[in-house]
């Protein structure tokens, strides 16, 4: 019996734990990811989803929050999924395992679950009436290319999860990390924060950077007005000066002027990220990375569980 589970080939090995994923999938409530991935994306829309796409500003803190729910989902989707059976996958690795079938198999549940949580914060975020663009970057179809990235994002940031299910031996220590994790990936996202040249190095390498300027190069961020200076300067209208009111004289003179618009679009080209730039070269740049994050995390992985018999706890 062990010599012939021994034999079998990767890709038979493969079929069968993805065939035992989806069964839990079914029976042991796995499902439920995805109604929480809705609740996300829902209350993220509700609060700042009016403004994506539409000013600078909206469109920066739009973006950063739905990188972030990318990030979350990806995160839940798989930090205990290998820790929770470190002790299954060790004896059947002895009788025979390919750790390789073992992760090919989570790879493809894990892209399926990333799909339905794309299809589900796209269809929340239209329900939600975001100001998505018309046309598309790399596809015909813009909504095809935020699509793509929302899955990326989220991919690459449940593969970081798998990989960490994979290194750590119980899921008390996966959950004490995913925090750290998850605070690191949002503080280096380049989006908030003004980052030191060495931080910014380090940016480089965080799912959040790429997530986010993917998301604001589609948004054709540049292009777009910069709003802050304006209601800034409405706040202070009434301010009296000298027994004058030169800020509400000067709103008053550019309205009446119409050259309200005028002014937001010159305040958001004083505001342009290089970085942002509309090229669709940038997005496939941005995808790349994103792919390449996303193999190396599954590289460590397998890396990391081939050594699981040496485990002695």
């Amino acid at each position: 019996m062990k010599k012939s589970i021994r034999h079998s080939g990767r890709l038979y090995q493969t079929f069968i734990y993805l065939g035992k994923l989806f069964r839990m999938f079914i029976f042991q409530n796995d499902w439920k990811v995805l109604p929480m991935s809705a609740i996300i994306a829902g209350l993220v829309s509700f609060v700042v989803g009016a403004n994506v796409f539409v000013s600078q500003e909206g469109t920066l803190t739009g973006t950063f929050a739905m990188t972030c729910i990318c990030i979350w989902n990806g995160f839940f989707n798989s930090i205990q999924v290998i820790c929770r059976e470190r002790p299954i996958v060790k004896r059947e690795h002895r009788s025979g395992l390919h750790i390789t079938s073992y992760i090919a198999a989570h790879m493809i549940y894990q892209a399926f679950l990333c799909i339905c949580q794309t299809v589900i914060t796209i269809m929340i975020c239209v329900f939600a009436e975001v100001a998505f663009p018309s046309a598309g970057m790399v596809t015909p179809i813009a909504l095809l290319d935020i699509a793509i990235t929302i899955f990326l994002v989220t991919y690459c940031a449940d593969m970081m999860a798998l990989m960490v299910s994979a290194m750590v031996h119980s899921t008390t220590t996966a959950m004490t990390i995913m925090p750290f994790l998850l605070i690191f990936q949002l503080v280096f996202s380049g989006g908030f924060f003004s980052l030191p040249a060495p931080a910014l190095k380090v940016a480089n390498v965080t799912i959040s950077k790429w997530g986010l300027t993917a998301l604001c190069i589609q948004g054709n961020y540049n292009d777009l007005p910069m709003v802050s200076l304006w209601n800034s300067m409405v706040k202070m209208k009434n301010v009296d000066v000298g027994g004058e009111k030169p800020v509400y004289d000067a709103l008053k003179y550019v309205e009446d002027s119409g050259k309200r618009d005028i002014l937001l679009a010159e305040s958001g080209k004083q505001n342009q990220n290089p970085a942002y730039n509309y090229d669709p070269e940038n997005l496939k740049r941005c995808w790349k990375f994103l792919i390449l994050l996303s193999l190396l995390y599954v590289f460590i992985a397998v890396t990391s569980l081939e050594a699981i018999d040496k485990d002695k706890r």
